[in-house]
């Protein structure tokens, strides 16, 4: 234990804070203060990349290693955010309806002045969805602080017919992928603890 490594997410989001505590990574929250603005032209993939890195770079510090992370609801090309209100969510839900749409979740991980970075895409088929099932659904207050309206770990895993990919990037946080880009700056994942690799 003696070469354990310090986890700090730049991240206020619980959803990472569990995942990573999951898989046994207790963690330090340091949310990153950026500007979430996307550039003119941005492709969705290239602005939730970036995000990321600039999370992770923005929190970065000595001896620990940081994890950044940013999720995007894409469909027919455009980014569905968190939505503005109610209004905007049942708006988001009726466009996903009976529909494939995708969600990129890009990570980073800073480690000893060294930022990596990936993205995991999963695609994700809705339900039909009834303007009832959407009204009822808004009215719990789950979809307003997420992504494209809805959460897969809570009351919208039953609006969801299937999904082609990770689960965890759905959720916000792809685990394989995270200990790829950990074993890229020279940490090894060892169930429970993370090690600088000898």
């Amino acid at each position: 234990m003696g070469d354990a490594v310090r986890v700090v997410l730049a991240s206020s989001s619980p959803r990472r804070r569990e995942l990573l505590g999951l898989i046994g990574l207790p963690c330090e929250v340091i949310p990153a203060n950026i500007d979430e603005s996307r550039k003119n032209g941005e492709a969705p993939l290239g602005y939730a990349e970036r995000l990321a890195r600039e999370k992770a770079a923005a929190v970065a510090r000595a001896g620990s290693v940081v994890v950044g992370a940013d999720t995007i609801v894409v469909i027919d090309g455009d980014i569905l955010g968190k939505p503005r209100d109610a209004t905007e969510a049942a708006e988001m839900l009726r466009r996903l309806s009976g529909r494939e749409h995708a969600v990129h979740t890009a990570i980073a991980v800073a480690y000893g002045g060294r930022i990596v970075s990936g993205v995991e895409t999963t695609l994700v088929s809705f339900q039909p969805l009834e303007e009832d099932t959407i009204a009822a659904y808004v009215a719990t207050g789950e979809p307003l602080d997420k992504a494209g309206a809805y959460g897969i770990q809570g009351y919208g895993a039953v609006l969801v017919e299937r999904i082609d990919g990770d689960y965890f990037t759905v959720m916000g946080l792809g685990l394989g992928r995270l200990v790829a880009l950990l074993a890229e700056v020279g940490l090894e994942y060892r169930f429970g603890e993370l090690a600088v690799s000898r």
